[in-house]
């Protein structure tokens, strides 16, 4: 399992640990990814995601998960988060 955040496609940064005496080391920088279940008003359904905690926020601050997905470029979504976003298009069209 990748370590990506689904939604906003964040991935592990490269950085170094820097010592009292200035010896650099490399190191990685993950991000904070939580499983989650989020609810879709159109599908009436949840969707498990492994999104990080910056995302949720975002999410919450868009209005849930449809209005984020709805605005998400579809670059950075994984392909179930892409299918979910079809999905979700499809079911407002139908309605």
């Amino acid at each position: 399992m990748p370590r990506r955040c689904e939604l906003t496609g964040k991935s592990p940064m490269v950085g170094n640990n820097v010592s009292h005496a200035n010896n650099k080391t490399k190191r990685r920088f993950l991000p904070n990814l939580n499983d989650v279940s989020l609810s879709s008003d159109a599908l009436n359904q949840t969707v498990s995601l492994r999104i990080s905690a910056a995302a949720l926020r975002s999410v919450d601050h868009r209005g849930g998960l449809d209005a984020f997905l709805l605005k998400a470029d579809e670059a950075v979504l994984s392909p179930r988060a892409l299918k979910v976003k079809r999905a979700i298009e499809k079911a407002q069209t139908a309605a």
